[in-house]
């Protein structure tokens, strides 16, 4: 073997933003931000900008079952991270294939609407997502509105996020973060390991509105610290870290809200 450094693998497994700055895309610039490689399959393609979501397609579940399988067969992965799902067939061929291949811990970003206003996925997708994808999970990362989906409850304080993120781990994930990017104050996310429930409280950062890929980035992160071999905690105090980063460097690119940037900040979180 030669000399070439090992970079772990990590599958991202969400829909393409051809605009760049959430999706797969988002995903990829994340994990190489990180210092981990990635990998892709594409469960939808959607035809969207800084302005919004103009069309969704969704790819064929034998071809999303045909891209996890190649990847898992020609890499190590070493972590797994999920974004739009789409649909409950698409659902079914991820939670088959982890079952399959059993690749290195999940990441699970519970994607349901889009900034934009958008719906990302449909309502019968919900329950097996619930029931079939999220037992499976090292993490899940919902925001606010995807808690209160995911709980059956309102979320609208630091305690009601403590109480949801409880109730989300009772239906099986092994540790939850609840994303208070929408509150009011600081920003506060609410982590819930099944042991500690930690408080994660950090400075808002003015973004004018530059949200769109925040979760996808966050969670990507995740993942490739998960793969890098870090703990939970650690992976996501490193991941937000990189996205506090991207969100003080925001590039403009000539329509709609301005973009996280994660590589102004000069290196690799992982290097």
């Amino acid at each position: 073997m030669s000399g070439a450094r090992l970079r772990p693998v990590v599958l991202s497994i969400a829909g393409s933003d051809s605009g760049g700055g959430a999706g797969i895309q988002a995903d990829l610039k994340a994990i190489a931000a990180m210092g981990a490689w990635g990998a892709t399959a594409v469960t939808c393609l959607t035809s969207q900008n800084l302005l919004g979501v103009r069309s969704v397609q969704p790819t064929e579940p034998a071809i999303l079952a045909d891209q996890i399988d190649a990847v898992c067969e020609g890499f190590q992965v070493r972590a797994v991270k999920t974004g739009m799902l789409y649909s409950r067939e698409l659902i079914e061929v991820v939670v088959d294939r982890i079952g399959q291949h059993r690749p290195g811990p999940l990441v699970l970003d519970p994607v349901m609407v889009a900034t934009s206003g958008a719906r990302l996925l449909r309502d019968d997708a919900v329950s097996s997502l619930r029931r079939d994808l999220l037992p499976l999970a090292a993490l899940v990362t919902p925001n606010l509105e995807e808690a209160a989906i995911l709980a059956g409850r309102e979320v609208h304080t630091v305690p009601d996020m403590c109480e949801a993120a409880a109730a989300i781990r009772r239906l099986g994930a092994a540790a939850v973060l609840v994303k208070g990017g929408h509150l009011e104050g600081d920003a506060v996310d609410v982590l819930d390991d099944g042991s500690v429930v930690r408080e994660l409280r950090a400075p808002r950062v003015a973004s004018a509105g530059a949200d769109h890929g925040t979760g996808c980035t966050l969670a990507a992160a995740i993942a490739a610290g998960l793969a890098l071999g870090m703990a939970v905690p650690d992976a996501v105090a490193a991941a937000k870290r990189l996205l506090t980063d991207a969100l003080l460097n925001r590039s403009s690119l000539g329509g709609g809200i301005e973009a996280l940037d994660l590589f102004r900040h000069g290196g690799r979180v992982g290097d």
